[in-house]
C-alpha cells in the first residue's frame, strides 16, 4: 500500500486557495488563482516551494441532505519533489477508517486509499493512467463511506480540466 504524498501542510493550503479566501502567510497570500478554465480553477503557490494545481468541486453530490463541508478535487505539481500530476480528493466529512473510496471515470475504475478526510490513488503508476483517463473523460464520480457509515456518491465535471492542467504544468516550469 502506498501512503498519501500530499503534506498536511500542503493540503491546508490547497483548501485556503480553493475557498477564495487565501490565508496570509507573513501577510502575504499563500497562493493566487492564475486562470480558470471550465469547470477548473488554477493556482499557483506564492511562497517556496512553488506548488501549481488544477482545481474543482463536485457539480453533484448524494445523498441530499448530509451535513458536511465542501468538497475538491485536485492535480497537483510539485517540481522541488518531482511530483506531476498528483490527484487528491478532499470529501468534506471524515469517511470510514480502513474503508477505500471508489473513483470511476469513463470505463476506468480505481480503489482510492483513504485517510481523515482525503483520498489518494495506492499506486502512483496509476496516476498518469488517471489523469489520461480524465483528459477524455466528460465527468468523473468518488463513492465513498462516512465514518458515520452513510454511503456518498460526489462528481465532477471534466470540462476544462485538460486545459487547466496545461496550464499548471506551464506555471510549475
Amino acid at each position: 500500500m502506498t501512503l498519501p504524498r500530499v503534506h498536511p501542510t500542503l493540503l491546508g493550503v490547497f483548501l485556503t486557495c480553493a475557498l477564495a479566501a487565501p490565508a496570509a502567510a507573513q501577510g502575504q497570500p499563500q497562493s493566487k488563482s492564475v486562470a480558470q478554465f471550465g469547470d477548473w480553477s488554477v493556482y499557483v503557490s506564492t511562497v517556496s516551494p512553488k506548488v501549481c494545481y488544477a482545481i474543482s468541486q463536485p457539480k453533484t453530490r448524494a445523498p441530499e441532505g448530509l451535513k458536511r463541508d465542501p468538497a475538491f478535487f485536485f492535480v497537483s505539481t510539485r517540481p522541488s519533489e518531482n511530483v506531476k500530476n498528483e490527484v487528491t480528493v478532499t470529501m468534506g466529512f471524515p469517511l470510514k477508517e480502513g474503508s477505500d473510496a471508489t473513483l470511476t471515470v469513463g470505463s476506468m475504475t480505481l480503489q482510492l486509499y483513504t485517510k481523515n478526510e482525503g483520498a489518494w490513488v495506492r499506486n502512483v503508476a496509476d496516476e498518469a493512467k488517471l489523469v489520461d483517463a480524465m483528459r477524455r473523460g466528460k465527468d468523473l464520480q468518488v463513492v465513498s463511506t462516512s465514518l458515520r457509515g452513510n454511503p456518498t456518491t460526489d462528481k465532477y465535471s471534466l470540462t476544462g480540466l485538460g486545459q487547466a492542467l496545461d496550464r499548471a504544468a506551464q506555471e510549475c516550469k
